[in-house]
């Protein structure tokens, strides 16, 4: 959950031709799975694709995380630079202290994700539902984390296991500014 602070802004609507002013107002903010649903239902796209939002859709990505109740929306018209670097920054950060050590290759077709596959992805794992409130990282690395667990894997060749060995070596020798 995020909390952010929007200033108090003189705003002027021309289609009206009259000042708005907003109050200083808080913000509290989930980047969720139901942030995501809400959205995709209003735009009819998938949220986690790589093409770029609008500043509209952006906007009213802001608006579906908004948990606070009872928000004008000239609010959003006054989300400051740091407001929106801040969002960007709780967006993108992984929220869990998981990692991966990814063997395979990214190749081939992907698959577009959008929340319906995320929900379908929670049924087949037996994810509870109120997962879907979670941060949306670490719900995507919950779901990773079953997937790995659920599969059988495939042994390492002995090649495999002596070029992670090396990697992993060099790395630690760098780290360490040692020779060996």
């Amino acid at each position: 959950m995020l909390n952010i602070t929007v200033p108090s802004l003189e705003l002027y609507d021309d289609v009206n031709n009259l000042f708005i002013n907003t109050k200083e107002t808080k913000l509290c903010l989930e980047h969720s799975l139901v942030s995501i649903s809400k959205w995709e239902s209003k735009w009819n796209k998938p949220f986690l694709s790589k093409d770029q939002k609008t500043i509209d859709e952006t906007i009213d990505y802001v608006k579906c995380m908004t948990i606070t109740q009872n928000i004008d929306n000239n609010v959003y018209k006054c989300l400051s630079k740091e407001n929106i670097k801040d969002i960007n920054e709780y967006i993108d950060a992984p929220m869990t202290a998981t990692t991966f050590y990814d063997t395979r290759k990214n190749v081939g077709h992907k698959e577009i994700i959008t929340s319906e596959l995320i929900y379908y992805w929670m049924i087949s794992l037996n994810i509870p539902m109120e997962c879907q409130r979670w941060h949306l990282n670490r719900l995507l690395t919950l779901i990773r984390i079953c997937n790995i667990k659920n599969d059988p894997g495939k042994k390492m060749s002995r090649n495999e296991i002596m070029s992670r060995n090396a990697a992993l070596n060099a790395a630690r020798r760098k780290k360490f500014n040692t020779r060996g």
